[in-house]
Order: C-alpha cells, then sequence, then structure tokens
C-alpha cells in the first residue's frame, strides 16, 4: 500500500480529473470533511438529494440528477423535467407553499423515459404540501416514487393579537372586541393564520351631520359601514347592510379616525354642520349631511345619509344618501319640506327621512342600523340588539299641531316644537354621542329656533381570539 501526498490535484489537459475506474470504492475516513464549495452533482444517488434552496416559480424547468427543489405553484402550475434517466439518479420535489392542490406540479420524463413504467406520460403531483423523491432504476420501470409524504400536515391554529382602542372580551363567543370612540391605532402583532382565523370584522360609524335651525331639516346620521361573516346567516336588522366579507388582518398599526359631531344650525343664518368622516384601514364611512335651515332654497345636504330639507315657501327637498356610494349602501336620502311646513326628517342607515307633517310637523327620522350583542358591548344578554347611524328629526312650525318628529332609533334627535319661544323644547335634540346619529332640527312659531348638533361617530372591531 502506498501514499500520495499532494495540496492540489489538477488536470493535465481539458477540465475534467477522473479518480479511478468503474467499480473502484473511495473511502473518506470517519472524521474526514468534504468541503463543498462548487457545485455537486449526482451525490444523491444512494436516495438522498441537494436541495436547491432557491424557490422554483418558471415553468418549465429541468431538473438535475441529484438535486431537490422547493416549487411554488402560486402563480400557476409548474412543469418539473426530469434529466435524462441514468441508473441511481435522484431528484426530490417539495410543495413549496402548500398550492399543489390549486395548481398542479407536472412531472414530465425525458424522451423515451417512463414514470412507474407507464410509458412517457407526465405524471401530477396534485396533493398538498406533498413531498416526493423519485430515483430512475431501469428502462422497463423508469423513475420511481421511494418517499413520499404531507409533511405540511394541518398548521398549528394561530389567531390575530392586537391592541388599541378599548378592549374586551365578547360575553358571546371567542372573540375580541376593540371599541374607538376617539382617534388612535389598531396595532397588530399577529395576523394569525387560516386554521385559526385572519379576518377582521368592523363597525365604522361616521360623525352625525347637525339639525338645521328655523323648522330645519334633520341632520343625516354618520355612514354606517358594517361587515361580520362570523354571524352569517343569523337575521337582524342590520343584516341588508352587512358586507359579506371582513378584512385580512396584517401586521402593523392602522390608523382609526372617529368622524365629529355635525355643529348645530343657528338662526337667522348659520347653517348647520357636516358630520365627520370615521375610518379604519381601506374602510371609509362618510358624515352625515346637515339638515337644512328654511329660505336657504338649498335644501338637505348629501352625506353618509342625507340631512332633511326646510321650506323656502314650496318643496325644497332632502339631501342624498350613500355619497360617495359604497356598496352595500351607508345609508339613505333625507326627506322633504312640501311647503311651509316642517322639516324633513334625516336618512338613517336603514330608512329615508319621512318629509314634514302638513299641517306644520316635522318629518321623523330614518331608522338606524342595529346588529346583535355578540359583536361588542357587553353588559347586555347576547341576544338583544344595539343600533346606530339614526336620522335627526325636522323642527315643526307654529303651535298647533306643530310638533318636532321624532329621532330615528340608533340616535337621532328629535326635533324642535312649534311652541312659542325658544325654550329648550323648540331647539332640537343632539344626536346621540358615539353613535352617528343626527342632530334634530329646530322649531319656528314666530321666531326662528336653533338645531341641535349630531352625534359623534364610532370604531368597533372585532374577531377570534381562541376557540
Amino acid at each position: 500500500m502506498s501514499e500520495v501526498k499532494v495540496n492540489k490535484i489538477s488536470p493535465r489537459s481539458g477540465t475534467t480529473v477522473t479518480l479511478g475506474d468503474s467499480g473502484d470504492t473511495f473511502t473518506i475516513p470517519s472524521g474526514a470533511t468534504i468541503n463543498n464549495q462548487g457545485t455537486a452533482t449526482n451525490f444523491g444517488a444512494t436516495g438522498s438529494a441537494s436541495w436547491v434552496t432557491t424557490v422554483k416559480t418558471s415553468s418549465p424547468f429541468t431538473a438535475v440528477a441529484g438535486e431537490g427543489y422547493f416549487v411554488n405553484t402560486t402563480g400557476g402550475a409548474v412543469t418539473v423535467n426530469l434529466p435524462a434517466g441514468t441508473a441511481g439518479a435522484v431528484v426530490a420535489i417539495k410543495d413549496y407553499a402548500g398550492t399543489f392542490d390549486t395548481n398542479n406540479c407536472i412531472l414530465s420524463p425525458n424522451g423515451s423515459d417512463k414514470i412507474g413504467g407507464d410509458g412517457t406520460t407526465d405524471a401530477t403531483l396534485s396533493v398538498e404540501g406533498i413531498a416526493v423523491t423519485l430515483v430512475f432504476i431501469d428502462s422497463t420501470q423508469g423513475w420511481l416514487v421511494t418517499d413520499s409524504g404531507l409533511q405540511n400536515e394541518a398548521p398549528t391554529a394561530e389567531y390575530i393579537t392586537a391592541t388599541g382602542g378599548t378592549p374586551t372580551t365578547s360575553p358571546c363567543g371567542d372573540y375580541k372586541i376593540h371599541t374607538f370612540t376617539g382617534p388612535g391605532a389598531f396595532c397588530v402583532s399577529s395576523a394569525g393564520n387560516p386554521g385559526g382565523s385572519t379576518t377582521l370584522e368592523y363597525m365604522v360609524i361616521a360623525g352625525g351631520g347637525g339639525g338645521g335651525a328655523n323648522r330645519g331639516g334633520g341632520g343625516g346620521a354618520g355612514g354606517f359601514r358594517f361587515a361580520s361573516p362570523s354571524l352569517a346567516p343569523a337575521t337582524y336588522p342590520a343584516k341588508p347592510l352587512a358586507a359579506p366579507a371582513g378584512l385580512t388582518a396584517s401586521v402593523g398599526s392602522i390608523p382609526v379616525t372617529i368622524g365629529a359631531a355635525g355643529t348645530a344650525g343657528n338662526p337667522p343664518t348659520t347653517n348647520a354642520g357636516q358630520g365627520g368622516n370615521s375610518t379604519f384601514s381601506t374602510i371609509i364611512s362618510t358624515g352625515g349631511g346637515r339638515g337644512d335651515r328654511a329660505n336657504t332654497g338649498s335644501g338637505g345636504a348629501a352625506g353618509g345619509s342625507g340631512g332633511g330639507g326646510s321650506d323656502d315657501g314650496g318643496a325644497i327637498g332632502g339631501g342624498a344618501g350613500n355619497t360617495p356610494p359604497v356598496s352595500p349602501p351607508q345609508g339613505n336620502s333625507g326627506g322633504a319640506a312640501n311647503g311651509p311646513i316642517g322639516g324633513g326628517g334625516g336618512g338613517g342607515a336603514l330608512a329615508a327621512g319621512a318629509n314634514g307633517i302638513n299641517p306644520n310637523g316635522g318629518g321623523p327620522g330614518g331608522v338606524g342600523g342595529g346588529f346583535p350583542n355578540a359583536f361588542g358591548t357587553s353588559g347586555q344578554n347576547c341576544g338583544s340588539f344595539y343600533y346606530f347611524s339614526g336620522g335627526g328629526a325636522g323642527g315643526g312650525k307654529d303651535s298647533a299641531p306643530g310638533v318636532g318628529g321624532a329621532g330615528g332609533v340608533g340616535g337621532g334627535g328629535a326635533g324642535g316644537t312649534g311652541a312659542p319661544g325658544c325654550g329648550p323644547q323648540k331647539a332640537g335634540t343632539a344626536g346621540t354621542d358615539n353613535t352617528g346619529g343626527g342632530g334634530g332640527g329646530g322649531g319656528n312659531n314666530g321666531g326662528p329656533c336653533k338645531g341641535a348638533a349630531g352625534g359623534s361617530g364610532i370604531v368597533i372591531i372585532r374577531y377570534k381570539f381562541q376557540n
């Protein structure tokens, strides 16, 4: 036995060095290390492959014997052309993104080679998460699968975790609720996964419009936008306005804006104010339209729900709701004043404001939207309902029977009466804070009386946090 000691072996000519002859065995002693700084091929011929860590997305691509590949079919099916078959050659494939069931991975044999003895037909990998190792055995069977397994078992359920607003736990189910009555940020530290939940349900209510002065129109309710797919198919008053899906959570900070209440209209010349917008992520609810004051000739203003009209000696209409338009709609139009009578009611989430009532009465505000307590308020029975975005009512004219209209359910303020003087009963009633209710219009009996402010908005976010 002889021993050769050198620091480097280089080819005498060309670029290839051959060690020994066919059938020879080269032994690597225990404790020795082969440090590969280049490309090693066919070292997987014993049944294992050297995995390529660059994920494959292009189609087709040609595999190299001795290598394993992570294949991502998220963007579409991928075809893998197998190399020319030589006995003992190994190729391995792994579903990188768990999408082989949706977009398949196609194994295409080389030339006259076979896969599992089946002619030259392609083989399809269509099981989510699968990993396969193929070895070329001979011309009869070609490539055979020596190992296959579902290495992506069902993931451990993970749930959304977040901070911001006032957090509570729903009294009805495994849900966390974050309530914002002022501006802030909803901060997501974990976005969950499909095995747990990735869905953010929401209720975004804008500020209600102010009520107009002088037999004024009621303020329109703030825009009502709501999504709670986990509560379907329950029937409840808000259901017609419920979006079919929530938002997908992502890690980061999401600003939350709460719409301000629209200011009250004051006689003789000051118009009421529009409600402010409320926002959460991509969801924008528009502030309620202001209620009109008498003798402007302009009518109620558009908004999430429209403000009610007041008279100008003729028919003056209410403002349009669902402005700008979204689907499902966020509100309804305001009512009209049909002549020198009471003001029209502001629109609500589920109904338009009513027209002024002849003779001299103010129109009621449109009803707001409601939904089960399970969404976000503790201290109530889970089967109960609570309401938001009711329209403000129109103010009355003269004393008999010049009554103000009733505010819409969901925080809408009542209209002022036509009683003499401008006492408290003559001014409209303010919309309830953090409901998006419209303010009530002011009354008139020989002199104009002020309207009332709308109610501020609110944002509630709901998500599953456990089973």
